[in-house]
């Protein structure tokens, strides 16, 4: 797809991984993943969503925000978690059951420190066709050697064991971020997916260094795991597609850091994810590959694959584009983009706009 396009159709994008948050915040933000031509959500909650209830109750909150998403509904990997609530889960439309090795991102503190445990949750997963999705880091250990930069890699075992104990099982390495985990994935059999986020096919370990903004959990990586992620993008590799992890929060805990405090870890693209997705594709040559990354490979591992009756979201090239630092909401719900202020190439058409 050359320079000359000014204009791309995409079939109905799906985010499958996004963060919309609770409460206030959850007002502001929410309504930013259509404004951004997204419809899937993903729950990364305090306290986490253990059962089909909770589940089904967060969802009719996101439903009653902006009722003409689509939200797919996962629960938490937990101890509390049962084949038995696996199996009412899928009954009610739960797609997906999500893993966070213990206190490695936002809201993880109950998250697992072993997979054994749960291998009847994962077999009655495989029976009914759940999506397994795995936050795929351990935790840092001095003792291990294992840090932010590393803690990928050191996952990939667990990754490779699991699917040889379950092949059935689809499961889907959330917003890989190195070489290591493309190849892995690759590697693996139909079951196995992945998800990239936009920020890190712009980002690498200089970036957040020193730049609240940019820090998130996966941390971005070096130079050539970034250029891995572009590399399998522009493939088209039809198991690889978006998750975003865009995740809010306040601006006055994402831009300060305190001697006893961290800044927040994450990026918030919700806003602006097709029109940025689509200028980051240009700059590596994969633009041709938009509507399989944003939208038909991720559709089809779920089993929710573009009909001809889907909405089809219209870009067109832009000039002069500026993505606003005001940001929106006030006060602690006040949230700012990434590429605040950096120029952004291409612009969502408003239904009913002609196109010249």
């Amino acid at each position: 797809m050359s320079a000359s396009v000014e204009t791309i159709s995409v079939p109905s994008p799906a985010d499958f991984h996004v963060h919309l948050r609770q409460g206030e915040l959850a007002e502001i933000v929410t309504k930013h993943v259509r404004q951004g031509g997204f419809s899937l959500a993903y729950p990364n909650l305090k306290p986490p969503i253990t059962n089909t209830e909770q589940a089904l109750l967060y969802r009719a909150q996101l439903q009653a925000i902006d009722p003409a998403v689509e939200y797919l509904m996962t629960l938490y990997l937990s101890p509390e978690l049962t084949p038995d609530e696996i199996r009412k889960a899928a009954h009610a439309g739960i797609v997906g059951v999500k893993s966070y090795p213990r206190g490695v991102t936002t809201n993880s503190e109950g998250g697992i420190e072993s997979y054994e445990a749960y291998y009847p949750v994962f077999a009655a997963m495989e029976d009914v066709g759940m999506v397994l999705n795995l936050h795929g880091e351990v935790p840092s250990s001095a003792a291990s050697n294992t840090c932010v930069l590393n803690a990928e890699p050191a996952f990939l075992p667990h990754l490779r064991k699991l699917h040889a104990q379950f092949p059935k099982l689809r499961i889907v390495l959330e917003h890989a971020t190195t070489r290591a985990a493309v190849e892995c994935v690759k590697s693996l059999g139909d079951t196995v997916a992945c998800t990239i986020t936009a920020h890190h096919l712009a980002l690498t370990v200089d970036d957040w260094a020193g730049q609240a903004w940019h820090f998130c959990k996966p941390v971005a990586k070096y130079p050539d795991d970034r250029a891995a992620l572009q590399e399998v993008v522009r493939e088209g590799h039809p198991r690889f597609f978006l998750g975003s992890d865009s995740a809010p929060h306040p601006a006055e805990t994402k831009a300060t850091a305190t001697p006893t405090q961290p800044c927040a870890a994450g990026v918030y693209t919700s806003p602006i994810l097709l029109p940025l997705v689509a200028h980051l594709l240009e700059s590596f040559g994969a633009l041709d590959k938009l509507g399989g990354f944003v939208s038909t490979n991720g559709r089809a591992f779920y089993g929710r694959p573009v009909t001809e009756g889907d909405k089809q979201i219209v870009l067109r090239r832009a000039s002069g584009k500026v993505v606003g630092i005001e940001g929106y909401g006030t006060g602690p719900t006040h949230v700012v983009p990434f590429w605040a202020g950096k120029e952004i190439g291409w612009e969502i058409v408003d239904e009913g706009e002609e196109i010249w």
